[in-house]
């Protein structure tokens, strides 16, 4: 009990830099919390959805069904999303009468945009992660060391230096320190595990776009060869 009441009054009893530094790294600590949750209820979210999907895909469903089912889902991410970009822009290529080859070219280009305006989805709070884990140290290390400048300083008026005159002084200057690396540690394991795991699943969404491109050309209808124009006649 005695220990948590000397470290609230350490917190209580430092400078108001300090003190500034401190709210400051908890409330990184707190939003840094707030992130890992977002990420984890989103990446559990998007890998159910994926999972659904392609066991709807690859049970042989009819391609137009699962468009009009997609179309029809306002709420549609992932490799639905994915798919319905992809087979709707084919379809408006073979609307136009272009070319088999023309038409996957075109659904490729656009497969790409899809798969990264997917991956920045699921990737969005990572960047911040990564600030907090890498600057939070550093902000500590300010407020410790300026916690501990003030505390010599405050020496400078005692008339006899003393251990006791100046530990309660540093004590709170590397309590900043320590808020600091409470709320870097945290950050830094959650970017390094959802990065990966953003990485995996921008994998498996290429390999879908791969398998996609391929399903379509072999299910397009055989182009018919152009008649070639009748020679003329030599008189």
């Amino acid at each position: 009990m005695s220990t948590s009441v000397s470290f609230a009054s350490l917190i209580l009893n430092a400078s108001l830099i300090v003190q500034l530094v401190m709210l400051l790294l908890f409330l990184a600590s707190i939003y840094g919390w707030y992130l890992i949750v977002q990420l984890e209820l989103n990446h559990r979210k998007s890998r159910q959805a994926d999972e659904q999907f392609e066991k709807g895909f690859w049970a042989g469903s009819d391609l137009k069904q699962l468009y009009q089912t997609a179309q029809s889902n306002p709420a549609r991410a992932g490799l639905e999303a994915i798919f319905y970009d992809g087979f709707s822009e084919f379809m408006k290529f073979r609307q136009k009468n272009h070319s088999v080859a023309a038409s996957i070219a075109g659904t490729e280009r656009l497969l790409r945009v899809a798969l990264n305006r997917e991956q920045h989805t699921l990737e969005q709070g990572t960047p911040t992660l990564a600030s907090i884990g890498s600057v939070s140290p550093y902000v500590g290390l300010f407020g410790t060391v300026f916690g501990i400048m003030n505390a010599f300083m405050g020496l400078s008026s005692a008339k006899q230096a003393t251990l006791a005159s100046v530990a309660p002084g540093i004590a709170e200057a590397l309590i900043a320190t320590a808020i600091g690396l409470f709320a870097a540690i945290p950050a830094v394991l959650a970017f390094n595990r959802y990065h990966s795991l953003a990485e995996a699943r921008f994998q498996q969404r290429m390999l879908f776009a791969e398998e996609l491109t391929g399903l379509l050309e072999r299910e397009s209808p055989p182009e018919k060869p152009t008649p070639s124009a009748p020679a003329a006649s030599v008189r």
